[in-house]
């Protein structure tokens, strides 16, 4: 059940657009703020305020990359896998954030600090290496950096 806090911000979101469906997006990612993802519940209950189906909610929930629909550590690392990371030296941070964390692409560290995910681009190609942590964007990387970046995460 959503708290009165998450439906408030919901309800706000619902005033500013023209139709109800239109406030899917910011209704998950308010779910997601609050909880750190959204689980079958989140969207049974964004559906009953935005008078959609279940369905059509989860539809819109797993089109976008950054709603998560599974738990997730307290701290989303972002890797960014476009082509010019690629060609500047993804695989490399990839491996040192392998060793680092002992985690693949979609998993969760054991203490539940990180997430590490692939992002198609974080729109920064001119400084390639990218990646994210949280809203943090870290770019022009070498790998000897990666450690330095996860400790700020506590």
């Amino acid at each position: 059940m959503l708290s009165t806090a998450e439906k408030e911000q919901i309800e706000h979101e619902i005033r500013q657009v023209p139709v109800k469906k239109a406030a899917c997006i910011e209704a998950l990612k308010i779910v997601q703020e609050h909880r750190r993802w959204v689980s079958d519940e989140g969207i049974q209950d964004v559906a009953a305020i935005l008078e959609m189906s279940p369905e059509e909610v989860d539809s819109v929930a797993t089109f976008y990359n950054l709603i998560f629909r599974q738990p997730v550590g307290r701290h989303i690392i972002l890797l960014c896998d476009s082509i010019s990371c690629y060609v500047m030296g993804l695989n490399a941070l990839h491996e040192e954030l392998v060793n680092l964390l002992g985690i693949q692409y979609g998993e969760t560290t054991d203490d539940g600090r990180f997430t590490l995910l692939p992002n198609p681009c974080l729109g920064t190609c001119d400084h390639a290496p990218a990646l994210m942590v949280d809203h943090d964007l870290y770019r022009d990387l070498q790998p000897a950096a990666i450690a330095n970046i996860l400790e700020k995460y506590t």
